[in-house]
């Protein structure tokens, strides 16, 4: 089978019965495209015909322009696809089976201090966009949400009484986190002001913009780079960076990783493990800072 006629199967099969979205799709598609281009120009037009060097040398020309991530990513592609020619009966075997993966280095997620959040959060209520700011930022180093999250919650979402908020995150899993006195009560403020952001209109989203509607992610990142702008602080900070500084900072006052797990709603905690190595990094912080003896030149 030609190579592009096997890939546009692979691309209906993953549309059709794997239910995968358009996005997912173009970006496979693209993938494969490269995957093509590579294999024609070294004169390889038939699936038949590939072999486990070529996938090798495909990937190794690759490593001259391209991320290591961006890497991973081409081969979990062409290994889906290969599979897929194999599982149909195309090929009889799958040649992309031992090609190993690249390792990826683990980067640290970037974190504020404390004393830095303190900063951030010290927001002058003036007007009723400072009220909103200032519940959305409480809400999101408070709880650790995500940013789609927190522009996707709604009334329904919020339980002042038990002091709980209701999250649907990835994969429609839907977790609960606990509020604090202190998100509860800049929300209760912000929500005595809401009406008037309403602009006479109807929106069950919680945080709305100056137009009336719901806030958009882009929206909250604006407002957020134009406050640690004005706070003197680093702008190359983003939203999720609350995140992660919600779950350092717990973890560095003795929080248990399960419990973070559930807050952040990671399904493996090896995903929340990574904050272990950002605490660590403080432990031999504190330790090289403070110790008597921890330079010799102390003695």
């Amino acid at each position: 089978m030609k190579i592009d006629v096997a890939i546009n199967d692979f691309i209906n099969y993953c549309l059709f019965e794997k239910g995968l979205s358009d996005k997912t799709k173009e970006s496979y598609f693209n993938d494969l495209t490269v995957y093509r281009e590579f294999l024609n120009d070294h004169g390889i037009f038939d699936v038949s015909d590939i072999r486990d060097d070529d996938i090798k040398e495909f990937l190794k020309s690759r490593y001259q322009s391209e991320k290591t991530t961006t890497i991973a990513h081409n081969l979990t592609v062409i290994k889906n696809f290969h599979a897929y020619l194999l599982r149909v009966g195309v090929v009889k075997r799958d040649v992309s089976q031992f090609v190993e993966r690249p390792k990826l280095r683990k980067s640290l997620p970037k974190t504020l201090s404390v004393e830095d959040i303190d900063v951030l959060l010290d927001i002058e209520l003036k007007t009723v966009f400072d009220y909103r700011n200032k519940a959305m930022l409480e809400l999101m180093y408070g709880t650790g949400l995500r940013v789609s999250e927190i522009v996707n919650l709604t009334f329904n979402d919020i339980d002042m009484t038990n002091c709980i908020i209701r999250i649907m995150g990835k994969g429609s899993k839907e977790r609960e986190v606990p509020l604090g006195e202190y998100s509860i009560y800049y929300l209760k403020l912000y929500l005595d002001k809401r009406e008037a952001m309403l602009k006479e209109k109807s929106c069950d989203k919680l945080f709305l913009n100056n137009h009336g509607q719901g806030m958009t992610r882009q929206g909250f990142f604006k407002n957020l780079k134009i406050l640690l702008k004005e706070k003197g602080l680093n702008t190359n900070v983003s939203p999720h960076t609350l995140r992660h500084s919600f779950a350092t900072h717990l973890l560095n006052r003795g929080a248990d990783l399960r419990s973070i797990q559930e807050m952040l709603g990671h399904s493996d905690i090896a995903t929340t493990k990574i904050y272990t190595h950002v605490s660590n990094e403080k432990v031999i912080d504190d330790y090289n800072k403070y110790h008597p003896r921890s330079h010799k030149g102390d003695v």
